[in-house]
């Protein structure tokens, strides 16, 4: 009875994590939405210091309500200030593309962020990586050329910023990996926020007049205060549903599915902006979603192998 029991709740986790992951995918491409919206009248640096001290608002009730700590252990602050630095580069970088680029172009680019960080561990963390993994990687990189050439002639280098998205946000995942196991996740989460608004907020008074049309703030008009909002509201919200998915579910399972967030973005890209990706963008598309799932599927292989031998009996 007890082993049924421990069954039943281990299958509820993993759904839970499941839809929480589908919760993701879904609401992730409303933040990029909002900030394509934004960017219509609002200059990109102002979008990104309102997607930061709109985390940092919203984290902290919870850490009140939840009776978390504010402390954090001195040798893991560098560790936040990295992470909080590279997901602030990441997500200017990304508006900056998004601001003339269809969304399902831009967000293709950033899928390669796995592949990186696959053979970051694979050539310099010293982690075992097979041959087929490293291929899958490389073949991912073929599909964002794909992308990124019919882009690159209709914008511009401006096509190239998604690929700043992708190194950030690759080193992000890799530093949070680190800290994901000494931080609760929503103290983690808050002191993102904070620590990207305190680099955010001193450099948008120092824009102040300066006519740059990537810094120099505006005061928004109407509905634009909705798309900013918005811009913090859906970024903490599809980060805290994949942290949490993350906690109940294995990875393994969950990996897959956020590849859901392609279609997602192409859909609310066109019924939003009217924008499609052309033939040559769905091509590269189609080629890093395969090759991403291939590299899941080996990696599963891998594991599953690895626990085969450890399990085997001495002989």
């Amino acid at each position: 009875m007890t082993n049924v029991s421990s069954s039943t709740s281990s299958t509820d986790q993993i759904l839970t994590g499941v839809a929480l992951m589908l919760g993701f995918c879904l609401t992730a491409p409303l933040l990029d939405v909002a900030a394509k919206l934004a960017s219509e009248s609002v200059p990109v640096g102002q979008i990104t210091a309102a997607r930061f001290v709109v985390q940092c608002a919203l984290m902290a009730p919870f850490i009140w309500v939840m009776g978390l700590s504010l402390r954090v252990a001195k040798d893991l602050w560098l560790p936040l200030l990295f992470r909080a630095t590279l997901l602030l580069i990441a997500t200017f970088c990304f508006i900056s593309a998004i601001r003339v680029m269809p969304l399902a172009d831009a967000l293709a680019i950033v899928f390669i962020a796995p592949f990186i960080v696959l053979l970051v561990g694979k050539f310099y963390l010293g982690e075992d990586v097979g041959p087929r993994r490293v291929g899958a990687a490389l073949v991912g990189f073929v599909g964002v050329l794909f992308v990124i050439q019919p882009s690159f002639a209709a914008f511009g280098a401006v096509a190239l910023f998604p690929l700043g998205t992708a190194v950030g946000f690759a080193f992000y995942i890799l530093v949070t990996r680190g800290l994901s196991r000494k931080i609760h996740p929503v103290t983690m989460q808050f002191y993102t926020g904070l620590i990207a608004s305190l680099f955010c907020l001193p450099v948008m008074i120092v824009a102040q007049g300066s006519g740059s049309e990537l810094f120099d703030p505006v005061w928004p008009m109407g509905i634009v205060w909705l798309w900013l909002l918005g811009v913090g509201f859906f970024a903490t919200l599809s980060h805290m549903m994949m942290t949490y998915a993350l906690s109940l579910a294995p990875s393994a399972t969950l990996a897959p599915l956020q590849y859901l967030e392609l279609p997602v973005a192409t859909l609310f890209g066109y019924l939003v902006f009217r924008d499609f990706p052309n033939t040559l963008s769905l091509i590269g598309i189609a080629i890093i979603i395969g090759a991403g799932l291939y590299m899941i599927h080996r990696e599963r292989v891998t594991s599953k192998q690895l626990i085969t031998e450890r399990a085997a009996p001495p002989i």
